[in-house]
């Protein structure tokens, strides 16, 4: 599919103008706000870069066990969770396609405070997704928050502390051993307000084995208004538990589809999972003086996990701890605004240390199960996820430092331009001593590489150029030039100490429509990263390298119009053309030259429709439909997976004096369909099943 970019844009332009007949005086309808991109508040049709906003209303109709449900309607943005529970696996744009777990290359925030390590990985089992108010989604490079990653960044928004109008119960239950109870009750006094909040959700996942989830959650917010300023306080604490399924060969893969069950997995690592305990303090100042804004904010989180994965067992043997800082200055101006500030962030990994499992089945045990401190002969599978002898004992710091700075000039009425700069600097340093790793050729515990010690550092600047042109009343067309920086995350820099950072450089034109009954947003991108890390998958094992240079071509359409009668109708379409201009791939001990070929794992067509239905008399619904295509499996290009096409998700609602019942049902038609397809360079084809037909009823009183 060939894109040039004058025809798509002219297209694109004139879409919207066929319904500007009206007079053009209308009032629109109300746009959503956005802060993410620029750190200051918009209107999202006037943020010159795609943006995506969820807002409210669209929430509070999901029942949001993970963020998967708030993002799976976005072109250009690829989510899904393999496990049900806080896990999800998340790609814009192609950042974050490396990511076995967790979400990488892409700056998560709760409420302006980074959730994301300064190693560039997020963790989100501490979020309490019952207690959010809106997401905002910012694609690829050319973002004030997005310090050392190039994908973008997520912004979750909380209930505000001052809110009490968010104070709700929830009560849930349903199939597959789906529980969900929550309560958040606030009040203010005067100048000060308090809100505690709880979580309590947990899915047994009845359809495959070794798949529970289950997390704990309270937080404590606290409020103070006080002449031209606020401070606002949080302190919560989680604990998650979740057991991570493997994945399947091609025989227990049709099985599944054929039954919706899976009943084993075809890896020797049956016990795998994330066990955590995590405390996060966070407190933000703002205060106003005539024309300028400080909005100071400081923020600390410490955890514990336990962590068994793909050969050894993870586990923080002390509390790793992370803090930062961020002071943000705002100046309001004549000819437009300026915003500046300073980053300081610091992560201290000590004493992490990775264990043998300690029961294994091996070719010469006779099916039995012995110490794998003693076994001879491959490792068939795990008999428990009990640790084993001691493997490796690390100790990691990684501090992140960055300045920022962009001015938002406005030279005529209908200008607006965005000049900005991001430049960050990351110092990594690791001390390791490894006494034993898995030796994935030979499927057995082997001696290790005994002490090592790496440290680098990574300089990142971030410039942007984004220019905003309001057409018309109702129509504004922006360009943006910006380039990032991505930092290697810490297991990255560890597995290759030699990693470069790579460098995406961003051209973007679009178009954003916002009418009385109707709103558009189109964006054509070309993105090229140089020194772009890849997984290279070589019997098992992942291996990070530089891939030389990707080329990121891409088109992604949204909108939607509202109809009589209370009904609203709208889709999305992305189409994603992403190739390798020079790459080697290790294979069998030799390069395999990979220019030219398709990166692996991006669909080139994702699209989706919805219908929603809102009654004065208080019930609602909403039915969506979504589609992967086709992708290929390596990056050979020698194999395909067909995707998955029309998943329906469907919820229905009725509301009454403060009470309401919500019932949701995802994938409605019990699709049996796999979310993951991947390929080794040894030709192995492994399968990560997607969960099949899942309901769920939900009772929510909001107090007055």
């Amino acid at each position: 599919m060939p894109i040039t970019i004058n025809r798509w844009v002219l297209t694109l332009i004139c879409l919207p103008l066929v319904g500007q007949a009206q007079d053009k005086t209308e009032e629109t309808r109300l746009d959503e706000i956005s802060v993410t991109a620029t750190r200051e508040e918009r209107a999202s049709g006037d943020v010159p870069q795609a943006i995506a906003v969820v807002g409210k209303a669209e929430l509070r109709e999901k029942k949001l066990f993970n963020v998967k449900e708030a993002l799976q309607e976005i072109p250009g943005v690829f989510v899904d969770s393999k496990n049900g529970g806080f896990d999800a696996r998340l790609i814009i744009r192609g950042a974050g396609l490396k990511a076995n777990y967790g979400i990488r290359e892409i700056m998560v925030l709760r409420d302006g405070v980074p959730l994301t390590d300064p190693d560039s990985f997020s963790r989100l089992d501490f979020v309490d997704t019952q207690d959010i108010e809106r997401i905002e989604v910012a694609k690829g490079p050319g973002n004030l928050f997005a310090a050392g990653s190039s994908g973008g960044a997520i912004q979750i928004f909380s209930k505000s502390v001052f809110d009490e109008s968010a104070n709700n119960l929830k009560l849930g239950l349903g199939a597959e051993g789906t529980q969900n109870y929550h309560l958040r009750y606030g009040k203010t006094f005067e100048n000060q307000a308090v809100a505690l909040t709880a979580t309590h959700r947990r899915m047994d996942n009845d359809w495959r084995i070794w798949n529970q989830f289950d997390t704990t959650q309270i937080s404590l917010k606290h409020g103070l208004l006080f002449g031209d300023g606020s401070l606002e306080s949080e302190i919560s604490y989680a604990e998650a538990n979740m057991q991570l399924p493997g994945a399947l060969d091609k025989t227990l893969y049709d099985r599944f589809v054929a039954s919706g069950e899976q009943t084993a997995t075809s890896e020797a690592w049956k016990h795998s999972g994330r066990y955590s305990k995590v405390l996060f303090l966070n407190s933000k100042y703002e205060i106003e003086r005539g024309d300028f804004a400080f909005k100071p904010r400081i923020y600390y989180n410490t955890w514990y996990h336990d962590h068994p994965v793909t050969g050894l067992i993870n586990e923080s043997e002390d509390w790793v701890w992370n803090l930062g800082a961020d002071l943000e200055g705002h100046w309001q101006h004549p000819g437009g605004s300026l915003v500046g500030g300073v980053t300081v962030r610091q992560e201290r990994t000590p004493d992490a240390r990775k264990y043998q499992y300690g029961q294994v089945k091996t070719t010469t045990s006779g099916g039995a199960c012995v110490d794998s401190a003693t076994a001879t002969g491959r490792i068939l599978a795990t008999c428990s996820d009990s640790k084993g002898r001691l493997a490796e004992i690390d100790d990691a710091t990684n501090l992140l430092t960055g300045v920022y700075l962009q001015e938002s000039w406005r030279p005529l009425e209908r200008w607006i331009v965005d000049i900005g700069m991001r430049y960050d600097v990351i110092d990594f340093t690791d001390d390791n001593r490894q006494l034993w790793k898995y030796d994935y050729a030979a499927g057995k515990y082997i001696p290790g590489e005994g002490v090592t010690h790496s440290e680098k550092t990574y300089r990142l600047p971030a410039p942007k150029l984004a220019v905003l042109y309001q057409l018309t009343d109702t129509l504004n067309l922006f360009g943006m030039i910006a380039q990032a920086g991505q930092v290697p995350s810490q297991s990255e820099f560890s597995n290759n100490p030699e990693l470069e950072a790579p460098v995406s450089r961003n051209h973007e034109i679009g178009l954003k429509g916002r009418g009385k009954d109707w709103r558009l947003d189109a964006s054509l991108y070309l993105n090229n990263v140089k020194k772009e890390i890849v997984t290279v998958n070589t019997g098992g094992i992942n291996d990070f390298v530089n891939a030389g240079e990707t080329e990121r071509k891409g088109l992604e359409l949204s909108g939607s119009v509202n109809l009589p009668e209370g009904f609203e109708v709208g889709g999305y379409y992305g189409y994603a053309d992403y190739t390798y201009k020079s790459f080697s791939e290790p294979v069998a001990g030799a390069n395999v030259d990979r220019a030219g070929n398709a990166v692996p794992f991006v669909p080139k067509n994702q699209y989706g429709l919805f219908l929603g239905w809102s009654s004065p008399a208080g019930w609602k619904a909403r039915l969506s439909s979504n589609t992967w295509g086709e992708y290929w499996l390596d990056n050979a290009n020698t194999e395909k997976y067909e995707g998955w096409d029309w998943v329906t998700n469907f919820s229905l609602s009725y509301a009454r004096h403060g009470h309401s019942i919500t019932f949701n049902a995802d994938n409605m038609f019990d699709k049996h369909y796999a979310m993951e397809v991947k390929k080794d360079t040894a030709g192995k084809v492994t399968y990560a099943a997607a969960a099949p037909r899942t309901v769920m009823l939900t009772y929510r009183y909001d107090f007055k």
